[in-house]
């Protein structure tokens, strides 16, 4: 199997190391990784790397998001999802009388860039152990605030129960935010308590959930990108020749050719050979190309 790089769109109720585990079959190899996890509850897109295309997978995982969701405004969880325990309802006619200019408020403030508190059920590691994990063993888990962008966070459509509302929204964020801590949010400072009952990633920096396969007859070799295509859509990216091509997989440093004497000092870039063939992500160095990290010349498109 060629490395590469794999977009799938995840189905409700697996895990995204299931995912991976399964791509390893289909792909015939161990050596598969992923840039950044879903939650069992979530769909959407999981970007995968296949053999040494796994490399690339440190430039996408600080990639910018975009995701759909459905907030439900009427009470919190233990998670801030629908998977969680129900904590105690706001009262129905409380929630009845949330006018839209106040949701629309609440959604402002939560947008731009903002201190946020991580979900207590998260991977954020406290002292070495994940959070989720101190939580399944009864601890008290208070998380730092951190600071996230949320570049957009837009209403899209509300539908009323009894005893809830539910806000249909798209999130547009920089990596590390958390969209449940998102509903939470809003349904705290709405004071009726908020969680997440759906959530779907449909972008990862430029990669789209509409380019995604869907896991059951995924054809792994058809549907992945070539390592140069991915790093392409990730990086800025330069083509050399063969000598430059050499040089760099012996070790060398080489001049840097035009396009890259505009690029900051020590910003990554991608190196293309001849045959659309990624050679190496490297770094500007004065007027010299020094390589970060190498791919294997037997890699081909």
């Amino acid at each position: 199997m060629n490395s590469g790089i794999l977009l799938v769109d995840k189905p409700q109720g697996m895990t995204s190391h299931d995912v991976v585990a399964r791509v390893r079959r289909l792909a015939g190899t161990r050596k598969v990784g992923h840039a950044g996890t879903l939650d069992p509850m979530a769909t959407g897109l999981l970007v995968l790397g296949i053999e040494t295309s796994t490399r690339l997978l440190h430039h996408l995982v600080g990639l910018d998001k975009e995701y759909l969701a459905t907030v439900r405004l009427g009470w919190a969880t233990t998670t801030d999802d629908a998977e969680g325990e129900a904590l105690p309802a706001a009262p129905a006619v409380a929630v009845a009388a949330i006018p839209r200019d106040a949701v629309d408020a609440g959604m402002a403030e939560l947008t731009g860039t903002i201190d946020q508190v991580p979900s207590a059920v998260s991977a954020v590691k406290v002292d070495g152990r994940r959070a989720y994990q101190r939580v399944r063993d009864g601890e008290a888990v208070e998380l730092a605030a951190r600071t996230v962008t949320v570049s957009a966070f837009d209403l899209l459509d509300a539908r009323e129960g009894d005893g809830w509302l539910d806000l249909d929204v798209r999130v547009e964020c920089s990596s590390g935010t958390y969209v449940r801590a998102l509903a939470r949010d809003l349904g705290a400072a709405l004071g009726v308590g908020g969680h997440l009952t759906a959530l779907r990633r449909t972008r990862i920096g430029r990669f789209d959930v509409a380019e995604a396969g869907a896991l059951d007859g995924l054809d792994v070799a058809a549907a992945r990108l070539s390592p140069a295509e991915a790093a392409r859509r990730v990086l800025p990216a330069i083509e050399v020749d063969v000598d430059a091509v050499r040089d760099l997989r012996h070790g060398k440093r080489i001049d840097a050719p035009a396009a890259a004497r505009g690029l900051a000092g020590g910003a990554p870039l991608a190196v293309i050979g001849p045959g659309d063939v990624l050679v190496a992500i490297a770094e500007r160095r004065g007027p010299q190309l020094k390589v970060v990290t190498g791919f294997p010349a037997e890699e081909r498109a």
